[in-house]
């Protein structure tokens, strides 16, 4: 399995001329998912060898506006490189627990009308993971607000016997994200590749002795 990193911005609090607010890139197998998504990423992007148009997983480490500001934007302008395919998968987003909502109504507010489906997974933060007076629940934030069309998803629980989530799976890797302690809800990513059984001339290792 090929992997390749680039990094689009290690910067922070905000982006500046020679630094983008934080962003990377783990190329896979033709496709690209994306870490956090600060401003700037888009422009970021037009100056590497990467397509935004492979990206196909956006993954939010937690909701500090320097990690997730430049995602409308840049999910806008996919849409504005995109045809009309009913059969195309969504692009999936996974964050902590909000960014559904913010995502829609940013884009219910700007008029912004995607030409392709996405979905937004929720990870749901346990108290621990900041300081009580920063943790906030915004499990009740839509309470039945968000319009059918509106973005679906999954809410995903901590498991409390692996102690992480488990985002994907697939034949070769499982992606799982674990908590951070920051100010606020934060979240890690953890890609691990499967075993893969080797391929042993077995015959001919016994005749070798």
């Amino acid at each position: 399995m090929s992997l390749d990193i680039t990094f689009l911005g290690t910067g922070s609090a905000y982006p500046s001329p020679a630094r983008g607010a934080s962003a990377l890139v783990l190329r896979r197998e033709g496709q690209c998912w994306l870490f956090d998504c600060g401003e700037g990423t888009q422009t970021q992007l037009m100056r590497s060898h990467l397509r935004a148009a492979r990206i196909t997983k956006i993954f939010i480490t937690h909701l500090h506006g320097d990690h997730f500001f430049g995602l409308p934007g840049l999910l806008c302008t996919l849409s504005l490189q995109s045809n009309p395919d009913p059969s195309r998968p969504p692009l999936d987003i996974y964050g902590p627990l909000g960014l559904r909502s913010f995502l829609w109504r940013s884009l219910e507010l700007s008029h912004s009308q995607l030409l392709f489906p996405y979905a937004v997974h929720e990870l749901v933060p346990t108290r621990d993971q900041c300081p009580a007076e920063e943790f906030k629940d915004f499990s009740s934030w839509d309470g039945g607000e968000v319009p059918p069309q509106g973005p679906p998803g999954r809410v995903l629980h901590l498991d409390p016997g692996e102690d992480s989530y488990l985002l994907v799976e697939d034949e070769q890797l499982v992606v799982r994200a674990f908590r951070l302690f920051h100010r606020v809800p934060s979240f890690g990513f953890v890609l691990e590749e499967k075993p893969r059984p080797g391929r042993l001339n077995v015959q001919k290792l016994k005749d070798l002795g």
